[in-house]
């Protein structure tokens, strides 16, 4: 089954016990936004789960605005939510996907497969006049193992060797030229391109972008309802890239990559991992050099 699922499918499915619905609504300018939203009205059935408080862990020196929570920590919440190993979780936002991908790749990254995005998130949902509540659920605890996926994260040593040895070989990583003599991992920045570029940061202190990395910007991956594009529109949309090569996909703090790792497995790419720490992490250490403009 793909990672996203309808409004139509949902809805037939909407009370069935193994379920959980999940809102993850938030606003970067306004954290208490998302909460607030869902207390008005949501999804029947749904909880919800706040991207600073619940799917992310504390800030510190490094690790970015937006580290990964521990493990353990965010098993614990979600077993108090009664989500189990065998759930099954439809998570929805209104950020064209941002924040339900985030909890999408955090429960897979804990070794749990059977989460999916709703398509188009709560907007859509309520335009088309399926049901709505403010009634916030009753939720029987249950028992979460965390069984974490190491191999689905690169740290930022690794993404500093990669850097220098991108640009040591002279390589484009955005070519997908697999001839080259290690045949590098292709970073990939989600983030818009005047981000990218170091022409208009207002989140992170320092603009640009990690050298050697390529520009695809994650809101490129959907339709303008706000779904996911089509596997075969998204191999186009990523036809420069390599599909033997491994990919390493961030943003600005580890959020916004996530709808780009899910586009790209759609896609067809098999090797993708997450810089969790991403842009924030990056220029937290004095060491790491900058690049602006277009690579």
């Amino acid at each position: 089954m793909d990672s996203t699922v309808t409004k139509r499918w949902l809805l037939a499915r909407l009370y069935e016990p193994e379920q959980t619905i999940v809102d993850c609504r938030f606003t970067l300018a306004q954290p208490e936004a998302g909460r607030e939203s869902y207390e008005k009205e949501h999804i029947p059935g749904a909880v919800y789960l706040d991207l600073k408080l619940d799917l992310s862990g504390p800030e510190g020196e490094h690790g970015g605005r937006h580290p990964l929570p521990d493990p353990e920590v965010l098993a614990a919440r979600l077993a108090k939510l009664g989500i189990g190993n065998d759930s099954r979780i439809v998570a929805y936002d209104d950020e064209n996907g941002m924040n339900a991908a985030r909890l999408w790749w955090l429960l897979r990254y804990l070794g749990h497969e059977q989460v999916f995005i709703l398509e188009g998130g709560f907007s859509a949902w309520k335009a088309d006049n399926y049901p709505v509540t403010d009634h916030q659920p009753v939720r029987v605890p249950s028992t979460f193992v965390a069984n974490v996926q190491p191999q689905m994260l690169a740290g930022v040593d690794e993404v500093r060797l990669i850097s220098e040895k991108t640009l040591r070989a002279g390589t484009n990583a955005g070519t997908g030229d697999s001839s080259s003599p290690s045949a590098l991992p292709i970073v990939i920045d989600s983030r818009a391109n005047d981000r990218y570029r170091g022409m208009n940061e207002t989140l992170d202190p320092v603009g640009g972008h990690i050298p050697g990395a390529v520009n695809y910007f994650w809101k490129d991956t959907q339709n303008a309802d706000g779904s996911f594009k089509s596997a075969a529109e998204l191999a186009e949309h990523f036809a420069r890239l390599d599909k033997d090569r491994e990919i390493i996909v961030y943003c600005g703090s580890g959020v916004t990559a996530c709808p780009n790792v899910l586009a790209l497995e759609r896609a067809g790419f098999k090797n993708v991992r997450l810089y969790a720490g991403s842009w924030s992490d990056w220029i937290s250490y004095e060491e790491n050099p900058v690049a602006t403009g277009d690579e």
